[in-house]
């Protein structure tokens, strides 16, 4: 039986956004065993959602038959990727480096395997950054760059504007050498991320062929946007991490069940490991039936993130709170007094998307605190008698309870 080619896989999916030499990085992984890499600059002790295409990415070429590289950024992480970025990233220790790459093996076993011929390997760049001697770099790596060419990138537009500093500027070089490195120990050829981080990515194969005068390749992943364009994953409180401490199972499973209908099909090609035909038949409608495609991305989401167990039990909390079943009802812990108002409370609860959005629905008529109908946005928890601030139910319509605690 004839393996599949990733590429027929990944396009399939929507994965791919740009690449070079296509024919020839297709005929690569018809030949023979690609070895391919990704990089994470550990500057948190969690990956967050925005990792989640190129881990699931470079799941599906693991899959295949294609041996994964993770290069953890110890050494760039001490430097800072200016790409998109409006300010210059905070300065990091060694030692936090090493505690966040640690958390990041973890949560990477969840996608990638660890065990077997094609086993991931992790690399800390910091091994070979560390060590280098400047001017030799600037010999045999800086020589191989254009400054014009440089200047050109998207990555370093925004911070061109505020002034971008000598030693950000030195960031593509460093990644270009980091595939350089891989390329020449491990015979790695394909260098795959996020599309924000093309130009970046796109350096290192430029390196490779100048200076090693051999095949390297780039290939970057679609971004998870939302339909206005703004990147998915930022809730009320903040970034949605990998990590259950950061972002709970239930919270994790609640945000892509309450995802655009319009996203849902994108979202399962992209975060799943669904075939491809079972996802086009949950997602054929655009009527209330989309709610069972919402509820199975958003258990096949946990459950990869989290394992089936955390996914079982955040599906049934989610439907105990739907179903206003407080006994099995998820609590939810925030920071609440009795001050506090109610538009605050639905944002922060995950209810609304904003105090906009809050002010609306209470005016609408669709806010309860237990039994106690919200009529004011302006309204506090303690304008609400016999509401008690420590443990109540907050009721939005007729379907979505979540019992609060602080």
């Amino acid at each position: 039986m004839k393996k599949t080619n990733p590429i027929d896989l990944l396009t399939e999916r929507g994965f791919i956004e740009q690449t070079v030499y296509p024919e020839d990085l297709y005929k690569s992984f018809e030949t023979g065993t690609v070895s391919y890499y990704c990089g994470f600059d550990p500057t948190a002790d969690s990956l967050h959602i925005g990792h989640y295409i190129p881990v699931m990415a470079m799941a599906h070429l693991q899959r295949c038959g294609h041996k994964p590289y993770i290069v953890v950024g110890g050494g760039t992480a001490m430097v800072g990727d200016p790409s998109f970025k409006s300010d210059m990233r905070q300065m990091m220790t060694r030692e936090t480096i090493e505690k966040n790459v640690a958390c990041f093996k973890k949560q990477l076993s969840k996608f990638l395997s660890f065990e077997g011929e094609n086993a991931a390997v992790i690399a800390d760049n910091a091994d070979w950054l560390l060590q280098l001697n400047y001017v030799e770099f600037l010999r045999d790596v800086g020589a191989h760059f254009s400054v014009n060419k440089m200047l050109t990138a998207d990555c370093f537009k925004t911070r061109m504007e505020k002034g971008l500093s000598f030693l950000e500027f030195n960031y593509m070089l460093m990644q270009g050498y980091d595939f350089l490195v891989l390329n020449q120990k491990y015979g790695v050829t394909l260098q795959v991320g996020g599309n924000d981080q093309w130009s970046n990515i796109l350096a290192g194969a430029d390196l490779i062929r100048r200076k090693e005068r051999r095949d390297a390749f780039a290939m970057t992943f679609k971004l998870l946007l939302k339909s206005d364009g703004e990147k998915m994953g930022k809730t009320a409180k903040g970034a949605l991490w990998l990590d259950p401490e950061k972002t709970p199972p239930y919270e994790f499973y609640q945000y892509f069940r309450n995802v655009e209908d319009v996203k849902v099909r994108e979202c399962m090609y992209l975060l799943t490991f669904v075939e491809p035909a079972e996802i086009r038949a949950l997602t054929a409608f655009n009527d209330e039936r989309m709610n069972a495609a919402k509820e199975r991305l958003a258990y096949e989401v946990t459950a990869v993130v989290h394992g089936k167990a955390a996914a079982i039990a955040a599906q049934a909390q989610a439907r105990a709170a739907f179903s206003g079943d407080a006994s099995d009802m998820p609590a939810v812990m925030l920071d609440v007094t009795n001050e506090s108002k109610i538009t605050d409370v639905l944002v922060l609860a995950g209810a609304a998307e904003s105090k906009g959005a809050a002010r609306r629905l209470i005016e609408g008529g669709g806010v309860s605190v237990d039994d106690v109908k919200v009529t004011s946005p302006d309204c506090a928890l303690k304008d609400l008698p016999g509401v008690n601030p420590k443990s109540f139910v907050l009721h939005k319509g007729k379907k979505v309870h979540i019992k609060i605690e602080s």
